[in-house]
């Protein structure tokens, strides 16, 4: 520096010596300033270099990792990607124990070899998991497993648990066939315990009819049984005055052993009793009015490959029932063999959304035991036909022939006779009869359903359809199996014809039709006319 060279002088003269070196100091400062500027335009030449090159790198990245998914993408679906499950990790879980959600997936996870096995295998497992009812969300995530531990893979189980477990339900249902209403409701409570368990109770009330209240658990699992069980008892009180003159009061417990998609298996054992308050029951009614013990056991056997249980376009269904009833030593209770069976097939006709549904149900029950030949069949467990339910939403057995009223077809026996003699005059009452049912029952329907040319009409799928119905039933026991031929059987088939709108809500199904009764006999009670029909839509 120009100061730095020059000879000191340590006393300034009249401040010349502060005044002379100023303007070399600030020339120093001009060219620091400029060299400062320089710095920072190669500082932010350097940024945005810097920015450039991000900018690149981060396409780059994109470019490649779309390139690898694409090349995963094409692998996963033209080869198989060896893979097994290392573990399996639950997280959400508060209440839930893990042993349940494993009980649910692992089986399926732990066999999968390869990665397209194991998202199938964990799409199986979170809709097990939302079937429990105890989830609002399950997720499921794929990871990587141990390094040292090649081609394998976590399976990660995100869950979150229902906020409300309480929930409650309540219905109004009725039957104009059987001048009949109910009201209905339950409440839940879920997952009380962390096993997934179910708490349910129920009651139905109908007036002139039944009346039930009902109280059960479901556990999914139980220890190692591979299928869901339950416990149920119930009270139930029905009132059969009007078409069979006895009132049924049954109080049961009922014990699921088998309960898959499939299959069902139940344990039933109820105390039953029959009365007659009117005392106008026909004699083989009254030969049944008493105290009862009925220990059974059910099995069903059912498919369903139909699109929809409401209005099949499509597909098929059948189901196969058994029931064995009489497994206790006493030989006072009931002991008889019940089969049932139905068969549905639906074909689209490929315009207006039409579809042409055929249905036909059989049922028979026989007793067993010591002298069952003589013996007569259970009067509650007997077959009848009639009422306006739905041919084609119903599965499981014989029941509905529409135009009839409920239990309106089939034999019968007149009404014990009464005397009044208010004024000393003897008059007998006006003759009435009792529906007995039937041993042999079969029914058949062919439903034609198509759309409306109304678009609002089509987009809230409301319908129309035209339908034949036909059903027979006939008695067996107490050796009346001796007087059955194949073709008074068959001449002897009520049938009806008509037709109707099928109007479908949230709340309810409602189904208005007009039905022609073909063939009656005397004491059935068949009627042409208008009949309205409010069922569930579910």
């Amino acid at each position: 520096m120009a100061l730095q060279t020059e000879e000191p002088n340590p006393i300034p003269n009249n401040g010349d010596a502060d005044d002379e070196p100023k303007p070399e100091e600030d020339d120093n400062n001009n060219g620091e300033e400029e060299e400062d500027d320089d710095e920072e335009d190669e500082v932010a030449d350097e940024d945005d270099d810097y920015d450039d090159e991000s900018r690149a790198t981060a396409k780059s990245n994109i470019g490649l990792n779309k390139e690898k998914m694409t090349k995963f993408a094409n692998r996963l679906s033209s080869e198989p990607i060896t893979l097994r499950v290392h573990d399996v990790i639950i997280k959400g879980n508060l209440k839930t124990k893990d042993s349940v959600i494993e009980a649910e997936i692992m089986d399926d996870l732990k066999r999968c070899s390869t990665l397209q096995e194991i998202f199938q295998a964990a799409a199986m497992a979170n809709l097990k998991l939302r079937q429990l009812d105890i989830f609002d969300t399950v997720n499921f995530t794929i990871d990587s497993g141990p390094t040292e531990l090649p081609g394998t893979a976590n399976v990660v189980i995100d869950v979150l648990e229902t906020k409300n477990p309480l929930t409650g339900e309540i219905g109004l249902f009725t039957k104009p066939g059987a001048r009949s209403w109910s009201l209905e409701g339950g409440l839940k409570l879920k997952n009380l315990f962390g096993y997934a368990d179910v708490w349910d109770g129920s009651v139905s009330y109908g007036w002139d009819q039944t009346t039930e209240l009902s109280t059960g658990v479901t556990l999914p699992r139980l220890r190692h049984w591979p299928s869901p069980v339950f416990a149920r008892a119930s009270l139930l009180s029905q009132d059969w005055l009007k078409f069979s003159s006895y009132k049924e009061r049954a109080l049961g417990l009922g014990l699921g052993l088998i309960s898959t998609r499939n299959h069902e298996m139940v344990y039933n054992l109820t105390w039953r009793t029959l009365t007659d308050p009117s005392q106008m029951a026909g004699e083989s009614v009254r030969r049944q009015l008493g105290h009862s013990l009925l220990s059974s056991l059910k099995y069903t056997y059912k498919v369903d490959q139909r699109n929809s249980p409401l209005r099949p376009t499509r597909g098929y269904a059948y189901s196969f029932t058994t029931l064995l009833a009489g497994l206790n030593p006493d030989n006072r209770s009931a002991r008889f063999l019940r089969q049932e069976c139905d068969f549905r097939y639906a074909v689209p006709l490929g315009f207006c959304r039409a579809a042409l549904n055929l249905g036909v149900s059989a049922g028979l029950i026989f007793p067993w035991g010591k002298g069952f030949l003589d013996r007569p069949s259970s009067l509650p467990d007997r077959f009848f036909l009639g009422g306006n339910t739905s041919p084609v939403c119903s599965l499981g057995g014989p029941s509905s022939v529409l135009g009839f009223k409920c239990r309106g077809l089939g034999p019968t026996e007149p009404r014990r006779q009464t005397r009044d003699k208010p004024d000393g005059d003897s008059s007998v009452a006006a003759s009435e009869r009792d529906a007995v049912g039937g041993d042999l029952a079969v029914s058949a329907f062919a439903d034609l359903s198509f759309d409306l040319p109304l678009t609002i009409l089509k987009e809230a799928g409301v319908h129309a359809h035209i339908f034949a119905s036909t059903g027979n039933l006939v008695k067996l026991t107490e050796n009346e199996w001796r007087k059955f031929s194949t073709k008074g059987f068959m001449q002897s088939f009520r049938s009806t014809v008509g037709c109707g709108v099928i109007v479908p809500t949230k709340l309810l199904r409602l189904e208005v039709n007009y039905c022609h009764v073909v063939k009656q006999f005397e004491h059935d009670h068949g009627k042409t006319g208008v009949q309205f029909c409010f069922s569930s839509p579910f």
